[in-house]
């Protein structure tokens, strides 16, 4: 898929891109080894991150320079980066109909819940934000993980859908 030095190109997918799109970016940038670049967007993004995913990336020590609420449209012109993979990582985004991405991505859908649309005290929001960063952080390890080099097309296919379903199937 890409050369022996380049990164793979992988863009997390979400409506408001504020959260969930966020902290997957986030994860796949510091944890795997520059093996991935993420990016993150969103259908109709927010324009802003959410303070507690902020706060939840902070505390577990992965860095926030750079992290913005953008459109997904950024992705889909000339010039953007060829992405390899692109994971919706909210069921209204899966559900809409996405820009022609250049280079034909491999796509994948792994749902979250919604800790931005939680309603509730501070300390619930942060515990819900946690919850949810530890999902992400989860299944964006097995996936940084994957033999890539050793999979053909179907069987990469088949192991990042397995990933949004069930990531124990995934090991």
């Amino acid at each position: 898929m890409t050369g022996a030095t380049e990164p793979y190109n992988v863009l997390f997918l979400c409506t408001g891109n504020s959260a969930r799109s966020i902290l997957a970016e986030a994860c796949m940038n510091a944890l795997s080894g520059g093996r991935f670049k993420a990016y993150s967007a969103g259908s109709h993004p927010g324009g802003t991150v959410n303070p507690f995913a902020l706060d939840v990336l902070r505390n577990a020590r992965l860095p926030t320079e750079g992290l913005r609420s953008k459109s997904w449209d950024e992705f889909a012109v000339p010039g953007a980066p060829k992405m390899h993979f692109v994971v919706t990582v909210c069921d209204n985004a899966a559900g809409e109909v996405c820009p022609i991405w250049p280079g034909q991505p491999m796509t994948a859908h792994w749902p979250f819940p919604d800790p931005a649309a939680f309603e509730g005290s501070d300390a619930e929001k942060h515990a819900l934000f946690l919850d949810v960063f530890r999902q992400i952080r989860a299944r964006v390890d097995i996936f940084a993980n994957l033999p890539l080099a050793s999979l053909d097309k179907l069987a990469l296919q088949k192991r990042i859908d397995e990933i949004g379903y069930d990531p124990e199937k995934a090991i």
